[in-house]
């Protein structure tokens, strides 16, 4: 029971954790000088913590979600390109509206490339929409991101600067081996083991959100002299308006997309949470992970991880008291 109440509390005020621990990335020279940097020494094991997590959330996918991805893959595919057309194209015209060039128009692009995160899943529930259609939604996406990510990026990239071909192909190799794998690994594992899917469910909620927190948490400290007042500028309000049209239209796009394909309210709700919910801590770790050198592109994800989870909490509480819906369509029978 004291497992299952700390795993509710990390959940539901993630937000918190994600203020708390940020601000301890950032202060920690200042707080414990003596100390080692804990979060600049673990910058290298980011892609361990990665896989970890998508492990996790393979063993935590229900199994009966590939063969609700098969019985219904034109709603979920229908989706998933909604998604991955919208999103970037919000992404690169909002960077640009709002004055951003470099690698801050970088990191809004990142954000917009990136699948819908598990938080989505989550909040679907809470907003009594369609949770296994979420789940399909985020399962699709991860497992089609080696291959949509490193295009929509190519194409995005190539009106700013020059791309290397190969730099999209190790894109594409890093969330195969990063993301796909694991994911697949875990559900396979969790079929060969299915006692243990319980406790899987429980460990895998508190990593996935660890993960979260540890990675924003590594950008923030890795980017603390740019963050400081006396470092380098950063554009915050050019950003924070960026990312909030991005996060707004994202929601616009789900709903209306939803409405397009004749999708009922429950589906509708899980499509704009996850298209407006980017899996932003993917797009920290991949800045850094393939943007060697060029730290602030990761600042762009990070804020939008604060950003889309506050957005997205409030939408899901104000479609919680919406008694309109319908709360047995969230059983996935669509």
């Amino acid at each position: 029971m004291s497992t299952r109440f700390e795993t509710q509390m990390l959940q539901r005020y993630l937000i918190v954790w994600l203020v708390l621990s940020s601000l301890a990335a950032f202060f920690w020279p200042q707080w414990l000088p003596a100390v080692p940097d804990i979060f600049v020494e673990s910058k290298p094991l980011l892609p361990a913590l990665i896989a970890l997590t998508m492990f996790a959330i393979g063993w935590m996918l229900p199994h009966d979600e590939v063969r609700q991805l098969a019985r219904r893959w034109p709603t979920v595919l229908g989706g998933t390109a909604i998604q991955y057309l919208t999103m970037p194209l919000l992404a690169y015209s909002m960077g640009h509206l709002c004055g951003l060039s470099g690698d801050y128009l970088v990191g809004v692009v990142m954000v917009g490339c990136v699948p819908g995160a598990m938080a989505s899943n989550v909040l679907t529930f809470l907003a009594r929409g369609n949770t296994s259609y979420s789940v399909s939604l985020t399962t699709s996406a991860t497992l089609l991101c080696p291959l949509a990510v490193p295009v929509i990026l190519g194409l995005a990239l190539h009106m700013e600067e020059s791309v290397d071909v190969w730099f999209l192909v190790r894109a594409g190799v890093e969330l195969l081996l990063t993301v796909v794998v694991p994911v697949v690994v875990g559900h396979v594992l969790s079929r060969v083991f299915p006692r243990g899917e319980e406790i899987a469910k429980r460990v895998g909620i508190v990593v996935a959100n660890l993960a979260i927190l540890w990675i924003i948490a590594v950008v923030v400290a890795v980017n603390r002299d740019r963050l400081s007042p006396s470092g380098r500028d950063v554009p915050f309000i050019s950003l924070l308006l960026a990312l909030l049209a991005v996060n707004a239209g994202g929601y616009v796009a789900g709903y209306s997309g939803g409405a397009a394909m004749r999708l009922p309210e429950p589906m509708r709700r899980a499509l704009t949470l996850e298209i407006g919910m980017q899996n932003a801590g993917l797009g920290a770790f991949l800045a850094m992970s393939l943007f060697e050198g060029r730290g602030a592109i990761a600042i762009a994800p990070a804020m939008y991880t604060f950003g889309c989870m506050l957005t997205g909490t409030m939408l899901a509480t104000v479609w919680a008291r919406n008694r309109g819906c319908d709360s047995d369509a969230t059983d996935g029978k669509q």
